[in-house]
C-alpha cells in the first residue's frame, strides 16, 4: 500500500552543500535521507523526496519538513527507527507521520520561522563558532528594531534576495523579534523572523541589512529606498550561512 510519509528533520548543515540533491556532489542532506529511504525499501530508483524549502550550504534546520510516496507495510515509526539508526550523526528525524495523499511539503506550507544568531563580542564563543555569525563591534538593538518594523509586511523583497528569475518576489513577514539571549551582557541576539515564505538568500540579507543599521552604517530610512529599486544588487552584502536555522515549518 503506498503511503505518504512526512517527515519532520533536524540537521547540522555545517559539512553539507544544502538541502537540495546536485549533481556534483553527495553531501547534501535530500541526497542522504533519499538514499537511506531508497536501501530501507529496497526500491531500485531514486526515491523523490519534497522538501519544504531549500535551505542554503552551512544553514542548519530544526524543523526541516520533507515528504515521500512509498509502497511500503512499515509503519511511520518504524520508518523513524530504520532511518535514525542509519542517517549520520548530524542528521535526524524527529517525527514520521503518514498524511492525505495530496500533501506536498512546500506546497501545502503557510509559512517559516528561520532564526538568525549573531554572537556579539571581542572573541567568538567557543560553542556557537558554527551556529553564529561572530561581530567584533557593538549594535545598537533599538535601531535594527527600528529597520525591523519597516521590513515587516507584505512587501516586494526582490532588492534583499538573490533570486535571477522573473518570478513574484513579493512576499510576506508577519514579524520580525529580535531578542537578547544575555540581557545583561547583550552577547548572544537572536533575530526571528516569521512569515508566508523567503526567498532565495533573504534571509541572510535582511540580517545583513539589520547589522548594518545597528552598526550605524545605513539608516533605517534607507530601507524604504532600498525596496523601491526591486533590484538584487541594490544591496549586496550577505550574512554567513552558518548563523542560520530554519525553526519551524507550519501549514
Amino acid at each position: 500500500m503506498e503511503k505518504n510519509v512526512l517527515l519532520c528533520i533536524e540537521y547540522d548543515g555545517t559539512r553539507y552543500s544544502g538541502w537540495q540533491r546536485q549533481g556534483n556532489t553527495d553531501k547534501t542532506i535530500e541526497k542522504k535521507i533519499s538514499d537511506c529511504i531508497r536501501v530501507m525499501s529496497g526500491c531500485r530508483y531514486e526515491i523523490e523526496l519534497h522538501g519544504s524549502g531549500r535551505t542554503d550550504g552551512g544553514v542548519h534546520a530544526k524543523g526541516q519538513m520533507a515528504n515521500f510516496k512509498l509502497d511500503t507495510t512499515m509503519e511511520p515509526d518504524e520508518i523513524k527507527e530504520y532511518l535514525n539508526a542509519y542517517l549520520p550523526e548530524d542528521i535526524r528525524i524527529k517525527s514520521a507521520v503518514c498524511v492525505d495523499d495530496k500533501f506536498h511539503a512546500r506546497l501545502s506550507a503557510k509559512g517559516k520561522i528561520y532564526e538568525y544568531t549573531l554572537d556579539v563580542g571581542a572573541k567568538a564563543n567557543v560553542f556557537l563558532r558554527k551556529y553564529a555569525w561572530h561581530i567584533d563591534e557593538k549594535l545598537d538593538l533599538e535601531l535594527m528594531r527600528e529597520g525591523a518594523k519597516l521590513l515587516v509586511g507584505e512587501k516586494d523583497y526582490r532588492s534583499l534576495s538573490d533570486m535571477k528569475t522573473k518570478k513574484s518576489s513579493v512576499r510576506t513577514i508577519t514579524a520580525i523579534d529580535i531578542i537578547e539571549q544575555n540581557p545583561e551582557k547583550s552577547d548572544i541576539i537572536s533575530i526571528r523572523y516569521t512569515g508566508d515564505g523567503f526567498l532565495y538568500h533573504q534571509v541572510r540579507k535582511l540580517t545583513a541589512l539589520l547589522v548594518e543599521i545597528g552598526a550605524g552604517r545605513i539608516k533605517p530610512y534607507k530601507i524604504e529606498e532600498i525596496l523601491d529599486k526591486k533590484d538584487r544588487q541594490a544591496f549586496k552584502l550577505l550574512a554567513p550561512a552558518k548563523g542560520l536555522c530554519l525553526e519551524e515549518v507550519f501549514y
